[in-house]
């Protein structure tokens, strides 16, 4: 989850919202970023990487910045939308606190999400959205595993061509999040034949997962889009905070990205985000 939304961050925040647009837009770009390895992991991953780039504003199916959704319910105040996510995999020998334990592997989720427009300005260049997503995680291998739920209902403002730094936008996000148990014991469980004497037997219990808060900045110069963000993350008060495999309970994630567009659809279609 950490990594998809890192992803999406480093993409720009919707500038002109409310305007027609090209229906997609495809192109190449490059990404760096920093993260841990798993929510209080104290091993950090580093990576520079080429990012494909693809925007789509279909009647249905849409991906952009926001991520990959689908459109269930549109008014100008609800949106009812199915979202996807998506995290990497981890392996234990490079993390100190689960030397010897199972690998993480790569999840997917996906479920249903609603947004609430709390104010939008009249030009539409920005907005207060509640945004309410609740996922469904499974693991990517060859018999895929339920691990649990995810909710992680966030305030997101979006602050489009900043006054006094025409072209540049802001987006911000904060938000708690809250997980079912066999998300946090697929992350923080120690099974008892894993468990050491630096690394006690835990059983994780669902609840609360703690808070995320996102800045991040973008602008699009002609065919060109630069984006940069800031991720700080809480376990304070977390169910599993407690668990030895939790080495940190503040950190951040960050990341700064460049796409070039190549090619955009001649057909225009109104963009109302």
């Amino acid at each position: 989850m950490l990594c998809a939304a890192a992803l999406a961050a480093v993409l720009p925040v919707a500038a002109g919202a409310g305007e027609e647009k090209p229906a997609w837009e495809v192109g190449v770009g490059i990404a760096a970023l920093t993260f841990p390895a798993y929510r209080g992991s104290d091993k950090q991953h580093n990576f520079l990487l080429p990012t494909p780039y693809f925007v789509y504003h279909g009647d249905f199916l849409k991906s952009d910045r926001h991520g990959v959704r689908a459109d269930l319910f549109d008014t100008d105040r609800v949106d009812l939308t199915l979202s996807f996510s998506a995290s990497p995999p981890t392996n234990s020998s490079d993390v100190p606190a689960r030397a010897g334990m199972p690998d993480l592997k790569p999840t997917v989720e996906f479920g249903p999400e609603m947004d609430l427009t709390l104010w939008r300005s009249e030009n539409r260049y920005r907005f207060v959205k509640l945004r309410m997503p609740l996922r469904a995680a499974f693991t990517v291998e060859g018999t895929p595993r339920d691990i649990g739920w995810i909710f992680s209902p966030n305030l997101n403002m979006d602050i489009g061509d900043m006054p006094g730094l025409p072209g540049w936008n802001l987006g911000l996000v904060a938000g708690p999040i809250w997980a079912t148990r066999r998300q946090h014991e697929y992350f923080y469980g120690v099974a008892p034949q894993y468990a050491t004497a630096s690394r006690p037997q835990y059983a994780a219990s669902g609840g609360y997962s703690g808070s995320q808060f996102i800045v991040a900045l973008s602008k699009r110069f002609d065919k060109t889009w630069f984006g940069a963000f800031v991720r700080y993350d809480s376990l304070s008060g977390a169910a599993f905070a407690d668990s030895p495999l939790v080495a940190r309970r503040y950190f951040a994630a960050a990341g700064v990205g460049m796409s070039w567009v190549l090619d955009e659809s001649k057909t225009r279609v109104w963009v109302d985000d």
